[in-house]
């Protein structure tokens, strides 16, 4: 998709000596059905170029109307495909020739700068295999190649191909504190009043720059003339329902993840409630704020500040925790936090920025096995709609009903709404993880240059589109950056942390360098 919210989608095909054109044809037809796109969408058809000649291909090209594409198996093959498969691997040193060549010549289709995201992997014929993707726009602050056509050297995003596996460090958890002290750290503190009443570089709040994206600001613009009726949130339930392969009835919209966090203090019986930090402190100043004494489990940086099961009180009734856990931006294993579930109990997990991690990996959206299981879901961060408030919770249906029964008339507006459903897009999705991979090349430079730092120390295992770092004396170090024009988020805020703590927004290329270089002037004015 263009800028301008014009699709281009190429189709990437594999196919053996003679394949007919029909069959072909067919293969394309359903993998179009399938992204929700039409021939009309279409603007290439690419594949190796020992078979780009074949009748089959030529012909299928002729019938929808586009150029045929032809890439040498050096280019197809330095390409990381999500689903390789050894034959195809063996035959043309290419895992997928399909997937391959179907980014390829979306990164071509590009705008300068732009890229290529898969939107349906290969699926296949008798003789054929074919996927789609689709150009994905430049914006202007984003510096950062392509992710998808790195060469595998550059494989630093932790669980794509190419990559080297991850492994844990080995560790040995002590006791966690289990307290209800507030005294010392403002719940309320939040990004947004770092940067509230001064123009400063923001690296205090975690919503993506450069957006909403203009498609979705038309498609917000548009719902306006429907304002005169009251909101109907079927659509995008249903829709939210269908990307999560749910029932509508496990789903139920909110008016931004904050709403959420209200809903379940007030409705649902809760005995005591525990939360895991460091953390999101709304969830903790909710609960509060019905009344809850809220117990806290802190995670601790000689920990990496990882999960431990056995650290949560087995009679703790509700359990938040949030996946990738801001401020930390550690990801937590799915089945660490399965751990957590037991009968009677409630287990919330904040997944507000999962969809800026790759493949949402590690997410529990969708499953219905873990009893008790409470997912929320943001649109805030990825695209940029803090000002309209949408969000959304996933859970077993008497659960959803006991919120919704709590929630007000009508609690989401149209305009969020509309951005709901839009969201929920297969173009969209495929521009969100675009997004994630290129968040995850510009936090693995800002986590470099950091790492040039002596008085520096970086939760290096961070996923989330946010870094957290601590410096001796971090709050003196934080005013001397605003004073340079940079807002960082303080950390003393959110329990388990204290002021020599910072969480920083990965930003583009250009925008880090320039924070280091005012990161590195503020150490220095320190002495």
């Amino acid at each position: 998709m263009l800028s301008d919210g014009t699709t281009c989608a190429h189709l990437g095909v594999g196919a053996r000596s003679g394949v007919p054109v029909t069959e072909l044809l067919a293969l394309v037809d359903a993998v179009l059905r399938e992204a929700g796109l039409t021939r009309a969408d279409v603007r290439s058809l690419a594949t190796l170029d020992r078979r780009a000649a074949e009748p089959g291909i030529v012909g299928s090209a002729a019938a929808l109307g586009v150029p045929v594409r032809a890439f040498p198996a050096g280019e197809l093959a330095a390409v990381a495909v999500p689903h390789p498969s050894a034959r195809p691997l063996a035959a043309t040193g290419t895992a997928s020739v399909a997937e391959a060549a179907a980014l390829l010549a979306a990164r071509e289709g590009a705008a300068a700068g732009g890229d290529s995201a898969l939107l349906v992997p290969k699926r296949t014929s008798r003789g054929a295999t074919c996927a789609v993707a689709l150009s994905v726009p430049f914006l202007p602050n984003e510096d950062a190649p392509g992710v998808r056509l790195l060469p595998r050297a550059h494989g630093y995003i932790a669980g794509e191909p190419g990559s080297p596996p991850t492994i844990p460090t080995p560790h040995t958890t002590a006791a966690m504190d289990t307290h209800t002290d507030t005294d010392a750290h403002d719940l309320r503190h939040h990004g947004d009043a770092e940067v509230r009443d001064e123009k400063l570089i923001d690296l205090a709040v975690n919503v993506r720059t450069n957006t909403p994206p203009e498609w979705l600001r038309e498609r917000i613009a548009d719902s306006l003339t429907g304002l005169a009726a009251y909101p109907d949130g079927r659509a995008a339930r249903a829709a939210v329902a269908e990307r999560h392969d749910l029932a509508s009835n496990r789903v139920l919209l909110t008016a931004g993840a904050a709403e959420a966090f209200v809903l379940l203090a007030r409705a649902l019986e809760v005995r005591r409630p525990v939360v895991v930090h460091p953390q999101f402190t709304e969830p903790e100043a909710a609960l509060r704020d019905a009344g809850h004494e809220v117990g806290r489990v802190l995670l601790r940086e000689a920990d990496g500040f990882r999960l431990d099961p056995a650290l949560v009180p087995e009679d703790a009734d509700l359990v938040v925790i949030g996946n990738p856990t801001n401020p930390t931006s550690v990801l937590h294993p799915a089945a660490s936090i399965a751990a957590l579930a037991r009968p009677g109990r409630t287990l919330v997990v904040d997944e507000a920025f999962l969809d800026a991690v790759p493949g949402e990996r590690e997410s529990l959206a969708g499953r219905t096995d873990v009893p008790g299981l409470v997912v929320l879901r943001s649109l805030t961060k990825t695209w940029g709609l803090a000002g309209l408030r949408i969000g959304y919770v996933l859970a077993e249906p008497e659960t959803v009903a006991a919120l919704e029964r709590a929630q007000p008339l009508w609690p989401v507006s149209t305009p969020a709404l509309v951005a709901a459903e839009a969201c929920m897009s297969r173009a969209a999705l495929a521009e969100a993880e675009h997004a994630a991979h290129r968040i995850g090349v510009e936090r693995a430079h800002l986590l470099a240059g950091l790492a040039e730092f002596d008085e520096v120390r970086t939760v290096a295992e961070a996923e989330g589109p946010f870094v957290l770092v601590r410096i001796d004396g971090a709050d003196a170090v934080r005013e001397r950056l605003r004073s340079l024009g940079f807002a960082a988020r303080r950390g003393d805020t959110f329990p388990g942390l204290d002021r020599h703590w910072l969480r920083l927004a990965v930003r583009d290329r250009a925008t880090t360098n320039r924070f280091l270089q005012a990161l590195d002037q503020a150490l220095l004015m320190g002495g």
